[in-house]
């Protein structure tokens, strides 16, 4: 007679482990990808400018003050997450701002997005690191509730402020 752990039973697929990696410079093309990918679903495609020899120069150049992860599944690249330091004057110490993160669509719901926010939580745990911060569009209620889910509510109490390169230019001009 043999019992019920002597048969294994049917094979269940197992989904492999999302896993994160900081991105090299050979990752380039993917980078450029996933950032297309992006400004389309945020419909900011006709604002996409940058390159691929861009994101080489901002991520990988001299002194590079911008920084990038990727998320896999299995080998596939599946997410990005591009990030820089900040700083507190409050806390008098620097932080981590998360400027984009990004799932592919097919990949969603494997855990590749909390993988990367993972990654850079560890990252601001082990530098001691004071904040870690993003934004959201208002619009994206997905994502303000998987962020909330992880503890991450909306900062209802500051609103972003962006100057565009015009605006730049023309404040520029009345520097003393």
């Amino acid at each position: 007679m043999t019992s019920p752990s002597d048969h294994p039973g049917p094979q269940r697929s197992r989904r492999p482990k999302p896993t994160t990696r900081p991105a090299t410079v050979a990752d380039v093309d993917i980078i450029a990808g996933f950032i297309r990918s992006l400004a389309a679903y945020e419909n900011l495609s006709e604002k996409m400018v940058a390159t691929a020899e861009d994101y080489a120069a901002a991520f990988f150049g001299d002194a590079p003050r911008v920084f990038c992860e990727l998320g896999f599944i299995g080998d596939r690249p599946a997410g990005i997450a591009v990030w820089f330091y900040s700083f507190s004057t409050f806390l008098g110490r620097h932080g981590l701002y998360l400027e984009d993160i990004f799932v592919d669509p097919a990949a969603r719901g494997q855990g590749v997005g909390k993988a990367l926010l993972a990654r850079l939580a560890r990252r601001c745990v082990d530098e001691n690191l004071g904040r870690f911060e993003w934004t959201v569009l208002d619009w994206n209620k997905s994502a303000i509730g998987f962020y909330a889910a992880m503890g991450a509510p909306l900062n209802d109490a500051w609103v972003p402020v962006r100057m565009g390169r015009e605006a730049i230019e023309k404040l520029a001009r009345e520097a003393p």
